[in-house]
């Protein structure tokens, strides 16, 4: 039977993109959950080598959504234990939130939607060997958790990975994002590339074609140091690589 990778989306039709198929190609099986929509979450993660929660239009602060408040408490279980944990956009505003962090809008009323530049720290300039410019799609930004360390910063929304623990990490943008995927936010969510700081859908499409190849090579080399190398002999990322 193959290792179970717990995977939490926020729509019936959400998928887990370039981060599953590289999930997948390690070996593992999905468990895909939607709380939002009625799915249970595991009160204990015995059965699962590792947990990714990924975006969604809510926000980590619509305590009011049953989906949402059960994600917020299903963080004690992740924090509770030893396996690694991806939180991405919202995933990482989640466990943020859960920390005890501030998710807020941008007091200009800014996006960040399409690819951006981020500054990896000292600290952070390991993790980011590979690409430093990612897909970007929201609204909302955290404030940097007590006790975590922050791995990249960003213009409009200053926090942009954090590292909690050794396998805990949080992230603002979206590396599982597939050209199909960019089609169909583009088109779905028309209005978002109006707002101040957004971008063309035509600079969407440019960036994927220049940094796709280098978020790829990112996502493994990441999935590699938070531990979910699948079945394989996967060796853990090298900053000289």
């Amino acid at each position: 039977m193959k290792p179970k990778v717990l995977i939490v989306v926020h729509q019936k039709t959400s998928v887990p993109g370039h981060v599953g198929v590289l999930l997948e190609e390690r070996g593992y099986a999905l468990d895909r959950r939607c709380p939002c929509i009625g799915d249970d979450l595991p009160e204990h993660l015995d059965d699962h080598a590792g947990v990714v929660v990924f975006g969604g239009p809510m926000s980590a602060n619509d305590d009011h959504l049953d989906g949402i408040r059960a994600e917020l408490d299903f963080m004690d279980v992740v924090l509770r234990e030893e396996k690694p944990f991806f939180g991405i956009c919202l995933g990482g505003q989640l466990l943020a939130r859960a920390l005890g962090a501030r998710v807020y809008l941008h007091d200009q009323g800014h996006v960040e939607v399409g690819y951006t530049k981020v500054r990896p720290t000292e600290e952070g300039r390991p993790y980011f060997a590979h690409s430093e410019h990612f897909y970007q799609w929201h609204k909302e930004g955290f404030d940097l958790p007590d006790g975590a360390r922050l791995l990249a910063e960003g213009e409009r929304f200053p926090n942009q990975a954090y590292l909690f623990g050794e396998n805990k990490l949080g992230i603002q943008f979206h590396p599982e994002i597939t050209l199909e995927m960019i089609q169909r936010w583009t088109a779905g969510a028309a209005h978002r590339m109006e707002l101040p700081g957004a971008q063309p859908k035509e600079a969407h499409l440019k960036g994927f074609e220049l940094f796709g190849a280098a978020i790829d090579k990112w996502g493994r080399a990441t999935l590699d140091w938070l531990g979910m190398r699948g079945t394989g002999n996967v060796a853990m990322m090298d900053a000289a690589d």
